[in-house]
């Protein structure tokens, strides 16, 4: 048995406030109904305080993580898709993901969603009170499914999408991983040769009276303001950084960073493919699946992830609304869909099989996204290599020329 913490209308049409022993919710409403209540909301009254044993003798993992992690979302999703298929009603199905759980916080997410679904909402929007667990891609795409009568399929679909858009991302990271560590390893050694290695060596100029070249000055002056003003040029450029990072969070910020992502020359163009790649295989995903084009085309915009790129989609949206065709009303938007792209989606529309071309393009976009991104590694790496070794290089060559006038005045 478990004790329900109620918000009711009573027989009088006032709210009452109350608790109840079920041995469900199914049993508290019909408890409630039986004491003439009109239940409002119904939650389970926690029993258990943290740190306690439980009734089975085991001890909480305190701990132990609460996130959601992708893995554990995928295998929900592909679950749910299952139990669907073979007819298992929505809630029993629920019932069985929250039970059998990978871990204590994906149960409570799942047991929160049975609940929300329980009391008379739809997935969708049970699915929409968390956030941080189900994106507003998934939401809209389960929104659809219930709408279109297959959730089961959208379900299977969201899985594999998903499947594919964390392998993408993946080799985008795995790809930037390299570069990255080259450039901390070069600002490392920057730091340590300002701020170690050339003091050392001011030391050794100030025993004598002869002039330092001009490198040398450079480079004695950058290292003392290193040393004196280290710290607080550290601090700047944390409240800097804070700062970019709340601007970035507006609209206006945002718009204009993702504008200026979309202008550089090769980011520009890899960036571009990514959103293009991504929307295709959404949109192919949801007309396979049944979803009308109207509605595929509001929830694939979403997945594109660029606001400048969405709004260029939204438009020819509206054209679509309209009466044009796919292909037509997407050619304003030059930056994701060049002239090839267009004239295979219009011969697709033609055919009858938009679906399956989205999904071809898309395959294509990322297979070249692959290589392109193999290509712009492959020629990133001797570039940093060769700007730290310049950089290093130019140091030593500016610390070594007063040597030789030493030696001058030594004699």
């Amino acid at each position: 048995m478990a004790f329900y913490q109620y918000k009711a209308i009573n027989g009088n049409g006032t709210v009452a406030n109350g608790d109840i022993e079920a041995g469900g919710r199914q049993d508290a409403f019909r408890k409630m109904e039986a004491l003439g209540l009109k239940p409002i909301k119904l939650i389970e009254k926690e029993t258990k305080s943290a740190g306690k044993s439980s009734s089975d003798g085991s001890v909480p993992l305190l701990w132990k993580s609460s996130r959601i992690t992708f893995k554990m979302l995928e295998n929900f999703t592909r679950l749910l898709s299952s139990l669907l298929s073979a007819g298992v009603p929505l809630s029993r199905a629920l019932v069985i993901l929250y039970r059998e759980a990978a871990s204590p916080a994906a149960g409570e997410r799942w047991k929160a969603v049975h609940d929300l679904v329980v009391d008379g909402m739809s997935l969708a929007s049970a699915m929409g009170r968390f956030p941080d667990t189900f994106p507003k891609v998934y939401v809209a795409m389960v929104e659809a499914g219930e709408a279109g009568g297959f959730l089961d399929l959208v379900l299977s679909q969201i899985a594999d999408f998903q499947s594919r858009d964390k392998e993408l991302r993946g080799k985008v990271l795995s790809a930037m991983i390299y570069p990255v560590v080259l450039l901390f390893l070069a600002l490392g050694v920057l730091v340590f040769l300002m701020v170690f290695f050339i003091p050392r060596f001011k030391v050794l100029f100030e025993g004598f009276d002869a002039a330092l070249p001009l490198l040398t000055q450079v480079i004695v002056t950058t290292s003392e303001y290193c040393q004196s003003y280290g710290l607080f040029m550290l601090i700047g450029l944390g409240i800097m950084g804070i700062g970019i990072r709340n601007w970035l969070t507006t609209d206006q910020g945002r718009r204009k960073f993702e504008q200026s992502m979309l202008s550089l020359p090769v980011i520009g163009s890899l960036n571009a493919q990514f959103a293009m790649a991504r929307f295709c295989r959404m949109l192919g995903t949801l007309l396979n699946a049944g979803v009308p084009l109207i509605h595929g085309l509001n929830v694939a915009r979403r997945s594109i992830g660029n606001q400048i790129l969405v709004d260029a989609v939204t438009d020819s949206i509206e054209r679509v609304k309209k009466g044009e065709t796919l292909a037509r009303s997407l050619s304003d938007c030059r930056v994701l869909f060049h002239g090839s792209i267009l004239e295979m989606i219009s011969v697709a529309e033609e055919s009858g099989r938009l679906d399956q071309e989205l999904m071809r393009l898309a395959a294509t976009t990322e297979k070249d996204l692959d290589q392109q991104l193999k290509t712009a590694v492959s020629l990133m790496e001797p570039l940093m290599l060769f700007l730290i070794a310049g950089f290093i290089g130019t140091i030593f060559i500016g610390m070594v020329i007063p040597i030789f006038t030493i030696q001058d005045y030594i004699k």
